[in-house]
């Protein structure tokens, strides 16, 4: 087990010079037909939303099944208020036989599947590339003309198909990458439960059709035409460098929640199976490939899996068992700190933190992300890089022989972290560096404000190689 430690004036300093450079970056990536100083980045806390108590009673962000249905029964009568376009309904997947697609009318309602992998991109934050980030601005100009979606005016739901745990990742996938883009909060929702629950609960046979509707691929919408920028729901590894504490220990007056949505097993990289047991080989803990297992310091653990009722369609529990997470209010499974015990009632989220949630590939965090930012109201960044971009940044070998960065490099994440080691080098997958001694590791977020606000502007950035096809935190 290994516990670096950095000199923290050392690491400030560095931070300070990085932040400066990634401002820098930024405004001179901006054009002249949208000028940035005239546009507020939206903070954290702006765009999150809270839930009513009860999901039925939600116009937008987490809505039930029975509100889909009064919504697609009779879209000019029931749509909210605000909403003059149409009901788009973009499924992750076809669902089961008998409710593979929730039914349109063609006109006014449409149905889309949308699966997972048009909203997860390969890019490069200047340091590394990275996979699963959130999609560069061509991409999701190219799904809002595929969909013939207006986010100005039509409502948008995200909704799963057939429930999975994989299929409530993509979920949330499909709402960050939008929010993201700037869609305002009123014109998108997520649909709370797989189709195998919702027909027969809130739904029936009726409610749904074994076809999907056809895209239509006539859409004139941009990102450039919504002025919001919400890109603050990413946050970058010069971001998390930032915010951690001095120590591997949970603080409670530092304004930050770091979230791991992982199993017990990854966060402790096998020192812990969830039960106070060693992992009998701690390398069965790995993902992807990596150099080394464990968490930033200062994380604390909560399994997403605890956020979903996997027996009903895999809908997120109800609001109030959600806040007694945060509230470390829980009897069962809650929230762990490096000590592997739970914090107790009080320990666990505190009034103003900005949650930082993260997994492997921040697939497992969009579930618990969804729960902080959709049901709960909290201001909530996504480390989208997670943990195959912050296991990676290490002075340790691959199976080359050769080290993943160079000793004195800036970006070096092992210098932050409790982990462990790979025993076997020859089971660590190459890391496309970019740039070791890059001056910020911010470029994706620069490249996007840059082709949100200019005409002609970067759009994708030097490291974006096209869409994954599977899942890679798989579930």
């Amino acid at each position: 087990m290994f516990r670096f430690k950095q000199t923290l004036l050392q690491k400030r300093h560095a931070i300070a010079l990085l932040t400066l450079a990634g401002l820098a970056l930024v405004v001179t990536g901006c054009g002249t037909e949208n000028n940035m100083s005239t546009v507020t980045i939206s903070k954290p806390a702006d765009i999150a939303q809270i839930s009513a108590d009860n999901y039925d009673n939600n116009v937008n962000g987490m809505i039930s099944g029975a509100t889909l249905k009064r919504w697609k029964d009779d879209w000019l009568t029931n749509r909210p208020a605000g909403i003059t376009g149409k009901l788009v309904i973009l499924q992750l997947t076809e669902g089961p036989a008998g409710a593979e697609y929730i039914k349109p009318n063609n006109f006014n309602v449409f149905t889309y599947l949308a699966p997972t992998s048009e909203w997860i991109q390969t890019r490069s934050n200047g340091v590394i590339t990275t996979v699963s980030m959130v999609i560069d601005g061509p991409t999701v100009d190219g799904l809002l003309k595929k969909y013939n979606i207006d986010p100005r005016k039509d409502m948008v739901v995200c909704a799963m198909g057939t429930g999975s745990y994989g299929n409530a990742m993509g979920q949330g996938r499909c709402w960050y990458a939008l929010r993201y883009w700037g869609v305002e909060a009123e014109h998108l929702a997520l649909l709370n439960g797989g189709s195998q629950w919702l027909n027969g609960s809130s739904m029936v046979a009726g409610d749904f059709q074994a076809t999907a509707s056809t895209a239509p691929n006539s859409g004139i919408v941009s990102v450039r035409d919504l002025p919001a920028d919400n890109t603050e729901l990413q946050a970058t590894v010069e971001d998390m460098l930032a915010i951690l504490p001095s120590t591997d220990t949970n603080v409670l007056n530092d304004g930050v929640f770091i979230w791991d949505a992982r199993s017990v097993n990854q966060y402790s990289a096998g020192e812990d199976d969830g039960t106070g047991v060693p992992v009998a080989d701690y390398m069965t803990t790995f993902q992807n490939a990596g150099s080394r297992q464990g968490h930033p310091r200062g994380a604390v653990q909560l399994n997403f899996t605890n956020m979903l009722v996997a027996a009903e369609g895999y809908r997120y529990k109800d609001k109030v068992d959600l806040q007694a997470y945060l509230d470390g209010n829980v009897s069962g499974d809650g929230f762990i700190d490096g000590t592997y015990q739970n914090l107790g009632a009080g320990n666990a989220y505190q009034t103003g933190d900005t949650i930082y949630t993260y997994c492997e590939t921040t697939f497992r965090a969009m579930i618990t992300g969804m729960v902080s930012v959709v049901v709960l109201g909290k201001p909530t960044r996504f480390y989208d890089g997670a943990m195959i971009e912050w296991n990676s940044l290490s002075y340790l070998q691959d199976a080359t022989g050769n080290y993943i960065l160079p000793i004195d490099s800036p970006w070096r994440t092992d210098v932050v972290s409790f982990f462990r080691p790979a025993n076997d080098i020859t089971k660590v997958a190459m890391r496309t560096i970019n740039d070791a001694y890059a001056a910020s590791a911010n470029a994706i977020v620069a490249a996007d404000r840059a082709y949100k606000f200019s005409t002609g502007g970067a759009g994708s950035d030097p490291g974006s190689s096209g869409l994954l096809p599977v899942n890679p935190c798989g579930g």
